[in-house]
C-alpha cells in the first residue's frame, strides 16, 4: 500500500513539473514546406505538318521492301508516293491490295531521333480485319545491339478487328513481342478509324506516360518492367501500315482496300 501511494505521488509531482502554466500559448507549428515548383512548358522542337506538296525527305526515310518483317506481314513497303504521299494537308498512307499487298512505312533514323520528350500526332487510321496502322519509336541503336535490346515504344497500334482500341507498349529484352509491357484504350463509343485523334507519349528518364487526345491511360516506370530500362537513350520515330501477320491476323472477305491513314501533323516537344 505504502509503494502504491509513493508511486502516485510521484506522478502527481512530475505532471505537475511538466504540466505548462496557465495562460501558457504554445508556438504555432512551422508552415509547411512549399510544393514543388511545376515542371517547365514543354517546347516544340520538331514537327512535320504535311503542308508542302511532297514528303519531305529531309525529315523521312522510306522502309522499302517485304519478307514479313519478323511478324509474316503480307505487305511491301514502296518509296513515296507509291503508297506515301502528301495530299490536302495530310501525309496519307495507302494499303492496297492489287496482285499483291503493298503500303508505306516511314521513319525519321538517319534524320532525327530524340531522348525524352513528348511525342505526338493527329491521325485518323484505317479500318478493316488485317489492318495494322502503328506510331512508335525504335532505339538509335538498334544498328549496333539489335532488337529489343535497343528499346521499342508503341505510342499507338490498332489492329482492324478491334476499331474501338488502340494499344500503348514497351518492349525490351525479357519483355518483347507477345510479352511486352502495356495496355489497351477503349473508346466509349464509334471507331477510332471514324475521325483524328490525338496520340502521343510523355518520355521522361523513368517514366512514359500514354496519352489518348487528353487522357492519360498508361505509365511504365523500371518497376513496373521485368528486366533491363532501356529507354534511357536516342530512339526515332516510325509511322506504317502493316497488313496481316501473326497479332492483327490476315484480311477477309471483309477488308476493303485501299485503306488510307491520314497524318495531320507529327511534333516533338522537349522541357
Amino acid at each position: 500500500m505504502i509503494r502504491r501511494v509513493r508511486a502516485v505521488c510521484l506522478a502527481a509531482f512530475l505532471a505537475a513539473c511538466t504540466s505548462p502554466p496557465a495562460g501558457y500559448n504554445p508556438p504555432p507549428p512551422p508552415p509547411p514546406p512549399p510544393p514543388p515548383p511545376p515542371p517547365p512548358p514543354w517546347e516544340l522542337v520538331w514537327q512535320d505538318e504535311f503542308d508542302g506538296p511532297a514528303l519531305d525527305t529531309t525529315k523521312w526515310v522510306a522502309d522499302i521492301g517485304g519478307g514479313g518483317w519478323g511478324n509474316a506481314e503480307l505487305e511491301s513497303y514502296t518509296a513515296p508516293p507509291v503508297n506515301a504521299r502528301v495530299e490536302n494537308g495530310n501525309l496519307v498512307i495507302e494499303a492496297r491490295h492489287d496482285s499483291t499487298y503493298t503500303s508505306a512505312r516511314l521513319k525519321t533514323q538517319g534524320k532525327a531521333s530524340w531522348g525524352y520528350g513528348r511525342v505526338e500526332a493527329r491521325i485518323q487510321i484505317p479500318r478493316g480485319q488485317g489492318i495494322w496502322p502503328a506510331f512508335w519509336m525504335l532505339g538509335e541503336n538498334i544498328t549496333t545491339v539489335g532488337w529489343p535490346t535497343c528499346g521499342e515504344i508503341d505510342i499507338m497500334e490498332n489492329i482492324g478487328r478491334e476499331p474501338a482500341r488502340v494499344h500503348g507498349t514497351v518492349h525490351g529484352p525479357g519483355y518483347s513481342g507477345a510479352n511486352g509491357v502495356g495496355t489497351a484504350y477503349d473508346l466509349r463509343s464509334g471507331a477510332f478509324a471514324d475521325t483524328f485523334h490525338i496520340y502521343a507519349i510523355e518520355w521522361e528518364s523513368q517514366s512514359i506516360r500514354w496519352y489518348v487526345d487528353s487522357t492519360l491511360y498508361l505509365e511504365v516506370t523500371p518497376s513496373t518492367v521485368p528486366a533491363t530500362w532501356v529507354f534511357n537513350h536516342r530512339f526515332f520515330i516510325i509511322i506504317n501500315v502493316a497488313i496481316g501477320g501473326y497479332w492483327p491476323g490476315n484480311p477477309d472477305g471483309t477488308t476493303a482496300f485501299p485503306q488510307a491513314m491520314r497524318v495531320d501533323y507529327v511534333r516533338v516537344y522537349q522541357r
